[in-house]
């Protein structure tokens, strides 16, 4: 069995998050709901994972606790599909450490940073 790491983000509405996240293109795994509300999510974008649970706080800071970082093929072809639709923080560009990459804010304002090798 293999090992992987799937973070748990706490978000105040999950409902909200996971409209967002699936108009950006992730996709529902499972979600959970009691008395009408949907109080926990797993999403996918490609073979990474993310959960989403009931009880956090907003937050108006720049930066939150967490950033996802995800890598991806076509992230120029992924930046020119969002980069009207969505909060762009960090211009798409190359890093120095050989990833050409671009960050957004989402919904919650967590940053979501994506990135491919150069």
């Amino acid at each position: 069995m293999s090992q992987t790491v799937v973070p748990m983000i706490h978000v105040p509405d999950v409902r909200a998050t996971l409209d967002w996240y699936t108009s950006i293109g992730f996709q529902l795994v499972r979600q959970n709901e009691e008395d009408g509300e949907i109080n926990w999510a797993k999403l996918t974008f490609g073979i990474s994972e993310v959960m989403f649970q009931s009880g956090g706080k907003s937050s108006t800071e720049h930066r939150r606790e967490v950033d996802l970082y995800i890598t991806t093929e076509n992230v120029d072809q992924l930046y020119r599909r969002l980069k009207d639709r969505v909060q762009v923080v960090v211009d798409l560009y190359d890093a120095f450490y050989g990833m050409r990459e671009f960050t957004i804010r989402d919904v919650n304002r967590f940053w979501i940073t994506f990135g491919q090798p150069t």
